[in-house]
């Protein structure tokens, strides 16, 4: 545990040369100008820390508990910078508030009693809420079980430690501001200007940061300067933290396995179902529990919805509702998202209507419906029946008779009518020698150009003479992520694959992105999403790209004609 400590205090520490320390620092130079005292450079740094800690651990706890989405939260803390900026050049604003912490001042500590300390504590605690660090493992770890709503002593002290170190250096900076504002004489002269000057800085920062543009702006400097920051996570990234970190998070989802099918599993009698954990946004219906559904059979389904077995299942699911609501089945989607932009409410509701599902579907994005069934796997479907007891339950696609033989099975347990009905599903066949490919870091493979990964960092790669069966390559300038890869216009991607169709996930960065699509150096028209060799990436969503009248071994090759597009994952069919 100390060695977790000492590294978190020290990535802490470096952050101040990382690119997304950008955003704030304005507001950290800001708060130099010293209008009340010596002492706000102080609260500052306490209320970074204080804010940073309590948030990082508690906020998504909050948002469950209150309700109160986490971007209000935000703006809150957006308008008291630009309230503090104003004060710094508008005098009535400046009055009102000295006037403000001379009444708040008698509830703090005699030692303590100071204008600039307190104005310092709020505009700290407000960074601590805005600011969005570039998080090595050691905090990803902490952040992921707080997200779960599991809050450790462990983890507590890890992110204090973090958050100690980043304010050492914001300390450091506001200090030599500071004194050098008050020894510099050509600075003493002009003090009202530069404070004025200050806060206009202060007041286009904060609302730079309501549109986004800190981060427009942390991207367009990591595009002109491509390996700036790059490896400051890395200090934190050895196998000594890697052990202590299991330490920390006890109960891990196992990565290597997330996504991959097994055999059906079926009970005679099985154990309790766990409920639905509440907190996720839900649609076509109010909020449900099981034990409000006993009497009524209920298929929990676990998807996501860029995920092609998920997406293939889904004609089925929804046959299924259509015939046995009304005799007693509820089915309930739980959306648990293996990418960032599958975590958007707007992107799930317009997924549920393209897919014309009917049915209850909730979000689970922290996993926490997904941890408490200790599921594994897209698709996977559990039967409960009417007293509350897992029956039956199936993992990947296929199996559509059996399924609904016990769907039956499990009604008539009900007493319900009418449930014998002819069991006819259509089959299809899958057939694939590839398997699912991903595009990030995270769980990149099969990657054959020869370069070195560059993580989080714009680098050039190259493709191989020739490629291996089931290996794809990068071509031209890319950003290779965590979860996915942007490649910069001109760039392309080669792919050996083995199949009928391939799918890719892709997303568009703003505005709509193009791909040109080639199989074996010529332009091809097979795919749904393909219009005269293009691919318009309009959404973030599966793209069907290559679907051939028979399966064979081909190239696949992408040429992206624009700089914003992510690309996530292939699969394929």
């Amino acid at each position: 545990m100390i060695l977790l400590l000492i590294f978190a205090f020290v990535a802490g520490i470096v952050t101040i040369l990382s690119p997304c320390i950008l955003p704030i620092l304005p507001i950290i130079l800001s708060s130099t100008v010293d209008t009340t005292g010596k002492k706000r450079p102080l609260g500052v740094v306490t209320g970074f820390i204080l804010s940073f800690t309590f948030f990082t651990l508690f906020l998504s706890t909050i948002v469950k508990l209150s309700g109160i989405p986490a971007e209000s939260l935000r703006y809150l803390s957006i308008i008291i910078l630009i309230f503090f900026g104003l004060s710094l050049f508008v005098p009535k604003i400046q009055l009102l508030i000295e006037q403000l912490f001379s009444k708040l001042s008698k509830f703090v500590p005699q030692g303590q009693k100071h204008h600039g300390f307190l104005g310092g504590l709020i505009i700290g605690l407000s960074l601590g809420l805005l600011w969005t660090p570039c998080v090595g493992p050691i905090l990803a770890s902490v952040i992921s079980l707080a997200l779960s709503g599991t809050v450790t002593t462990d983890a507590a002290l890890i992110t204090f430690a973090y958050s100690l170190g980043t304010a050492i250096p914001m300390f450091a900076i506001m200090q030599v501001g500071s004194t050098a504002l008050r020894k510099v004489p050509w600075l003493l002269k002009n003090s009202a200007k530069i404070q004025k000057t200050f806060g206009i800085l202060m007041v286009l920062t904060a609302v730079g940061i309501y549109f986004n543009v800190d981060r427009q702006f942390q991207s367009y400097i990591l595009n002109i300067f491509p390996q700036y920051g790059v490896g400051l996570t890395k200090i934190e990234d050895n196998a000594a933290v890697r052990n202590q970190l299991k330490n920390v998070n006890s109960k891990p989802i196992d990565e290597t396995n997330i996504g991959k099918p097994m055999p059906t599993t079926s009970f005679a009698l099985g154990p309790i179902a766990p409920g639905i954990i509440a907190g996720g946004e839900w649609f076509n219906s109010k909020p449900l529990s099981l034990s409000e559904l006993r009497g009524k059979v209920v298929l929990i389904d676990f998807w996501t919805y860029s995920c092609i077995n998920c997406i293939r299942t889904l004609p089925y699911l929804r046959r299924w509702w259509e015939t046995y609501e009304d005799k007693g089945l509820v089915i309930i989607g739980v959306h648990s998202p293996e990418f960032e932009f599958e975590k958007d409410e707007k992107n799930v509701a317009e997924a549920i209507e393209d897919f014309r599902l009917t049915y209850p579907v909730v979000q689970d994005n922290d996993f926490a419906t997904w941890r408490a069934y200790e599921n594994m796997y897209w698709p996977a479907k559990y039967l409960i029946d009417k007293d509350g007891n897992i029956r039956y339950t199936h993992f990947g696609e296929g199996a559509y008779d059996e399924t609904e033989k016990v769907i039956q099975k499990l009604l008539k347990e009900t007493e319900a009518s009418d449930v014998a009905i002819e069991i006819n599903n259509p089959e299809y066949d899958v057939y694939s020698q590839t398997p699912e490919l991903y595009l990030g870091y995270w769980r990149i493979n099969a990657l054959e150009s020869p370069e070195t990964i560059v993580k989080d960092a714009l680098s050039d790669y190259t493709s191989p003479a020739e490629l291996s069966n089931n290996a794809f390559s990068y071509e031209g300038k890319w950003f290779v992520m965590e979860k996915y890869a942007n490649p910069k216009k001109g760039s392309q991607l080669e792919l050996n694959f083995d199949s009928k169709e391939v799918f890719l996930v892709m997303r568009p960065k703003g505005k709509d992105a193009r791909v040109e699509v080639l199989l074996d150096g010529k332009v091809q028209h097979f795919g749904e999403d393909v219009n005269e060799g293009i691919v318009t990436v309009d959404k973030a969503r599966l793209y069907k790209i290559i679907m051939l009248p028979n399966p064979g071994r081909h190239i696949l090759q992408l040429k992206f004609l624009d700089d914003n597009v992510e690309v996530y994952a292939f699969t394929f069919g």
